[in-house]
């Protein structure tokens, strides 16, 4: 992705989100320059990974498979090994009208994806083999705290206000119809680095083509 192309998407992603009264954390609009000016001050910060987060998964045309997610809070892996301190996540994420998230689920996080505005968010979901392939089995997911059981492969729909839980080893890939929505996830600690299983191999941060300096630093800049 060029940076130019991401500091478009972080106008226009900060301009949607007010527009449905969401207000990113003023660390959001730090520039370049106030960054160099921080100290250890920051660290929760850049080693929690929170903050701006835009990719395309290595795929090269975000608007058919990518996703904007800021990070607003997150606790250290090691948290939920002592049961102290922050063991929870919090983002917002803005899915497009057909922006495809790939297929992929995580070992260790529980996660609410809650559709907090604007279209509606198509989740296809699957049961993972012991050998991490796709399960033919029916799925029990609870949405909104109801359990239903589904068909493998099929899709769940949430409009604005409706939310489900995935837990650990559950396969999912979504996508927004209907128009932009807004998206946020409430989960235990959340790891990047680790903690994602895509079915089919893709880059979870993008390449950066550095053709413009930076509007705000991504979690990947720190």
């Amino acid at each position: 992705m060029k940076r130019s192309e991401i500091n478009a998407l972080m106008r226009d992603a900060d301009a949607f989100l007010k527009s449905h009264g969401f207000l990113l954390p003023p660390f959001a609009f730090w520039t370049p320059a106030d960054w160099a000016a921080k100290g250890d001050e920051v660290k929760e910060i850049t080693e929690r990974g929170l903050g701006w987060d835009i990719t395309d998964f290595g795929s090269g045309d975000y608007e058919k498979i990518g996703l904007f997610l800021f990070t607003i809070r997150n606790g250290h892996p090691d948290n939920l090994k002592t049961g102290r301190g922050k063991l929870y996540a919090e983002k917002i994420m803005i899915v497009g009208e057909g922006q495809v998230t790939p297929m992929h689920f995580h070992w260790s996080k529980t996660e609410d994806i809650i559709n907090r505005g604007g279209g509606r968010l198509l989740i296809q979901l699957y049961n993972s083999t012991p050998d991490e392939a796709l399960a033919g089995t029916d799925v029990t997911v609870s949405t909104d705290g109801i359990s239903r059981t589904i068909p493998a492969g099929s899709t769940v729909t949430l409009s604005p206000g409706e939310s489900i839980t995935l837990p650990p080893f559950l396969y999912h890939k979504f996508w927004g119809e209907g128009g932009r929505v807004m998206v946020g996830e409430v989960s235990t600690v959340n790891d990047d680095a680790h903690d994602n299983r895509f079915y089919e191999p893709v880059g979870r941060f993008p390449e950066i083509k550095e053709d413009v300096p930076p509007l705000y630093l991504l979690v990947g800049d720190y």
